[in-house]
């Protein structure tokens, strides 16, 4: 069964791991890079956390983290989704749906009447994932990638 838990600032290590094993493993569904996050100690680690109303959820499957998913305010009503990855052992399982459903309902009660997040160009299976959990792509150019060409893609959802 997987299990759903929102993060506090004293959850910075869950975070860090999950974190790390995210751009380990899926390095080309970042723009962040491994090296970028791989330095820093523990105050780097909680200012993630820190960061007001942000919302920070790990999944974990037989006690172990196989996901991750946060949540940031914006402007205007606009919340974003951010950082979500599943781990190849609980992929197939629900557990995008779960995270995103989290935060989703996290912007929701926020009071958010949209909820954006940006993919890079060419990670079709999250692409899959945000459309089947009701996002379609914008024509909002998202952040240009460290090739200096490419931007991510923006996708959204509007929230009822």
């Amino acid at each position: 069964m997987v299990r759903l838990r929102v993060l506090t600032t004293n959850d910075w290590p869950l975070w860090r791991d999950a974190r790390l094993a995210a751009l380990a493993e899926a390095p080309y569904a970042f723009k962040s890079r491994l090296g970028d996050w791989s330095r820093g100690g523990e105050e780097r680690w909680r200012a993630r956390l820190e960061m007001p109303g942000t919302y920070n959820v790990l999944a974990s499957l037989d006690g172990r983290t196989v996901g991750m998913a946060s949540g940031l305010p914006g402007d205007g009503g606009v919340c974003e989704l951010r950082s979500v990855w599943v781990g190849p052992e609980a992929r197939g399982r629900g557990v995008a749906d779960q995270l995103i459903g989290a935060v989703e309902t996290w912007a929701r009660r926020s009071g958010a009447t949209t909820l954006k997040l940006a993919v890079i160009p060419g990670n079709d299976p999250a692409v899959a994932v945000y459309a089947r959990n009701g996002f379609v792509l914008t024509v909002e150019r998202g952040d240009l990638l460290a090739d200096g060409v490419t931007r991510e893609q923006v996708m959204a959802k509007t929230l009822r």
